[in-house]
């Protein structure tokens, strides 16, 4: 977990720096550079299986949005939060955990929609050699996790409902691509990761568990659509319009299921079969019914209070904010407009 607490460290920084700069009054041009209109929006991806690559794929947001538009990847969530509290990105997709984490922190953005309810596209695999048939026999284990991730606070709940903690087996801190070239190598016994690494994975590894049992068990983990409150403020068109486009992506993949599978497939770079079989490890959520209390409603906000209590235990975090910071950080408004 050490690198895990640099990082909250990191992110704390960068964002006491952020509120300095735009706090100092002599820094004029800071001001105006946060309340002029934007000629371009700088979209955060992770290519995660949701509404963000169809709408890629399908022009929808150079379409929506009337403006230049310019694609940031990013490999995790971590990368995300970093470069939200720089301010190098307008709106980004980040995983519930990221975002408890990011707000709990103090960074300054709001949960706008939500892309995803995570299901089996992150599990738990181990390798055939290790010999491990349960969760309970991964004692002593070799575990790789991206830190700070949805699948970091899925795995830390699956050892926990199984009487095993976080040292109780050897955790370690990485991104996908490592994790796939750990696992070639034999460095890891076991990694909870999502697709197309846990495609992978599988060809000598079977699944222990995954994001939708424990979803079944009351651990629900999403991938959550975010913007900076300064962008979205001077620019609430823009914001309107980018969940305009996201919803015409959810439209299409609702009515045209091939069509949605052909578009995530173009934009991974994967088969058809591949990218079916990602598509059905996530659950989308119409706009309309984003609003209910089982989602943005309020249910959400409930999710990264659940999160950021669960981290505070494990050490990650000092201080866990109430839920009423958390409802703060779930904003309806855009989404309410855009369905307008």
């Amino acid at each position: 977990m050490k690198k895990s607490r640099k990082w909250l460290t990191g992110i704390l920084l960068a964002s006491m720096m952020v509120i300095g700069l735009s706090g100092c009054g002599s820094s004029k041009s800071q001001e105006t550079k946060v309340s002029k209109k934007a000629d371009t929006i700088r979209i955060g991806t992770m290519d995660l299986v949701n509404e963000d690559l169809i709408a890629r794929a399908e022009g929808y947001y150079e379409k929506q949005l009337g403006v230049k538009v310019k694609i940031v990847k990013f490999d995790s969530g971590k990368d995300v939060n970093t470069a939200l509290a720089a301010g190098s990105i307008d709106v980004s997709e980040l995983g519930s955990n990221p975002t408890a984490l990011g707000i709990g922190n103090g960074l300054n953005y709001d949960v706008i929609y939500i892309g995803d309810i995570i299901g089996s596209a992150e599990s738990l695999v181990v390798k055939n050699r290790a010999n491990v048939n349960s969760l309970k026999e991964l004692k002593g284990k070799k575990i790789a996790v991206p830190f700070a991730s949805t699948s970091h606070y899925s795995l830390l709940n699956a050892l926990k409902q199984n009487g095993l903690t976080e040292n109780d087996v050897k955790l370690l801190d990485m991104e996908p691509n490592d994790i796939h070239a750990a696992w070639k190598r034999g460095d890891i016994d076991a990694a909870y990761v999502w697709y197309p690494v846990l495609n992978t994975l599988q060809k000598d590894g079977k699944i222990l568990t995954g994001s939708d049992k424990l979803a079944q068990k009351g651990i629900l983990t999403a991938d959550l659509i975010v913007a900076r409150r300064d962008f979205a403020k001077s620019n609430r068109n823009l914001i309107v319009k980018y969940i305009k486009a996201l919803n015409q992506a959810n439209e299409l993949d609702q009515k045209d299921s091939d069509r949605s599978i052909k578009d995530i497939a173009k934009v991974l770079g994967i088969s058809q079969k591949d990218a079916k079989f990602q598509r059905d490890g996530f659950e989308w959520i119409v706009g309309k019914k984003q609003l209910e209390k089982e989602y943005l409603g309020g249910n959400i906000a409930e999710v990264l209070k659940n999160t950021a209590d669960f981290l505070k235990e494990q050490g990650n975090i000092k201080k866990a904010p109430d839920l009423e910071e958390y409802k703060n950080h779930v904003n309806i408004s855009y989404l309410k407009e855009a369905l307008e």
